[in-house]
């Protein structure tokens, strides 16, 4: 019978560094997985564009990115939401009277607010952009201005309890820790991404499941008709029906083989 498996990134598939570390074990997991005939996705909050080669190259048949918000499917894009243009004008407005760091996100790019301060969080995150030569330099000023989801970096300067309230109609407030959150629009997550894409495969929750390692894939876990944590995974594996071993020491492969994907 057919399974279909979803993968957070960071944390799950590559060590969340500079390095982006991927154990060989992985490879062969993925590549028996796909021989066997199962289906095997990507759902992660990173916008397409921030899906790079060294995701792309371990071959998976879909992506699911954005929080839902675009999904891709043997190379052909198949589902795409994002912001009105006033909504993004409100949210520019809103983070610079509370004293937040945006980074705005879109398919095909990113943009970034000089108006605000730059905080450590989102001037790292620029810093490695640049390093890998995407542009960094579009502005939250610019024509083509506009977003699907953004992510912000606060401090104890920061008025959260009024940005809170600002984005309350529009957005999910998902915080990450270390002064750092991420925003999805309402009605979308990775479970909602992940339910489209069941739908249009005709595969049962029974034959779904989602790997991940941090509490922004809880939504993956409630959709997923088993949840399987990383080994890595503290906060995640209460929430979990299987905890795997850790990244580094082939969670993945161990996981896989449990559950029967190398098999058809």
């Amino acid at each position: 019978m057919q399974k279909i498996l979803f993968f957070d990134i960071d944390g799950t598939l590559m060590e969340d560094s500079s390095s982006h570390f991927v154990p060989e074990s992985t490879f062969e997991a993925l590549r028996k997985a796909r021989e066997a005939g199962h289906l095997l996705y990507i759902n992660t909050g990173r916008p397409l564009i921030n899906v790079d080669a060294d995701v792309r190259v371990m071959g998976f048949d879909g992506y699911v990115c954005g929080c839902g918000t675009y999904i891709e499917y043997d190379g052909k894009e198949v589902f795409y939401h994002t912001q009105p243009a006033e909504v993004c004008r409100k949210m520019v407005e809103l983070i610079r009277e509370t004293d937040c760091s945006p980074l705005f996100e879109r398919r095909d790019g990113f943009f970034f607010d000089p108006q605000t301060r730059d905080l450590p969080f989102i001037k790292t995150i620029r810093e490695t952009f640049r390093m890998q030569e995407k542009n960094v330099w579009r502005s939250a000023d610019d024509p083509d201005f506009g977003f699907d989801k953004f992510v912000i970096g606060y401090d104890e300067k920061s008025d959260l309890d009024g940005f809170k309230a600002g984005i309350a109609p529009y957005f999910q407030y998902i915080d990450r820790g270390y002064g750092f959150a991420e925003m999805a629009p309402l009605g979308y997550s990775k479970g909602t991404g992940m339910k489209w894409v069941l739908e249009k495969h005709a595969i049962s929750k029974d034959c779904c499941y989602a790997i991940g390692d941090s509490l922004n894939d809880l939504p993956m876990f409630e959709e997923a008709g088993t949840s399987i944590c990383m080994g890595n995974g503290d906060l995640l594996k209460p929430h979990a029906d299987y905890v795997t071993a850790d990244l580094w020491h082939d969670g993945v492969y161990q996981a896989m083989d449990h559950f029967g994907f190398f098999e058809a």
